[in-house]
């Protein structure tokens, strides 16, 4: 049986996952986004862990698609037609995004190496990224020919601007990760040698918080700048109409009340 390129391992409520393809700086093949999403899912539907953290083994967060793998790699044949790069687009980029910004629970990513074209943009669809301050991150893709995916398109330009954001796409230049929460594209920049103790920490917060609330705030922010404000007015009164239902908010206004710390279970 193959080793895993997802690692798994637990603290508490927190579950972390590994991107443990090393030898390659975690660049991904199709098996790989396979088992992510998987492990993805899995996570969704599992009650006992309240925050996901996201890394890279060795000396990599991840440095993107790995050009090898049979979906995308060009036919060197004579004649031999084009690669229909759609295929990978569609069958796991789309649904790992979509997998990470519907999560019920938040997901930090712990970039601790090289994050580069797809990597980038799978540690900035996280809800927080602490990065290693050796750590760098490339939006690479027109350097092969390409525009940005995994999102890019769409995070980049609300994140830093659409200024910034041309820059990092068009050019492709590393950026370094103390620019990177400079420019507000990243959550903050650690020394190397915390990044792991900083993203446990920040993980071992949230778990403590109430998850739906959080998922719930995410869900209208990245919804909003598509909405009027009457239109976000009528949002957060529906979500506040639905989270006051719920078993959190009396728990959080009993503890509030009570002085004492409060035990959210709500997923």
């Amino acid at each position: 049986m193959s080793e895993s390129l997802i690692q798994s391992s637990q603290a508490g409520a927190v579950r972390t996952l590994t991107l443990a393809r090393s030898q390659a700086l975690n660049s991904f093949t199709s098996g790989m986004l396979e088992e992510l999403l998987g492990a993805l899912g899995r996570i969704a539907e599992d009650r006992g862990v309240r925050c996901v953290v996201l890394t890279g083994a060795g000396r990599a967060f991840c440095a993107g698609q790995d050009l090898a793998d049979p979906l995308v790699a060009p036919d060197p044949a004579p004649g031999a037609p084009a690669k229909d790069l759609g295929v990978m687009i569609e069958r796991f980029y789309t649904p790992l995004v979509r997998r990470l910004r519907s999560m019920p629970i938040p997901v930090v990513a712990a970039v601790n190496g090289v994050a580069a074209g797809a990597g980038a943009n799978l540690a900035l669809n996280c809800d927080f990224v602490v990065a290693a301050r050796g750590a760098s991150f490339i939006q690479a893709f027109a350097k092969i020919g390409l525009a940005p995916d995994t999102g890019g398109t769409w995070l980049l330009p609300r994140l830093v601007g659409r200024a910034q954001a041309l820059g990092l796409a068009l050019l492709g230049d590393k950026l370094g990760a103390e620019q990177a929460e400079r420019i507000g594209l990243i959550w903050k920049c650690v020394d190397d040698a915390e990044l792991q103790e900083q993203a446990l920490a920040l993980a071992q917060r949230l778990a403590a918080m109430p998850s739906k609330a959080l998922a719930a705030t995410r869900q209208a922010i990245d919804a909003a700048p598509a909405m009027t404000m009457d239109e976000a007015l009528e949002r957060e009164m529906a979500l506040q109409r639905e989270l006051g239902y719920a078993h959190d908010y009396g728990e959080g206004v009993a503890a509030f009340a009570a002085k004492r710390a409060p035990a959210f279970s709500d997923r």
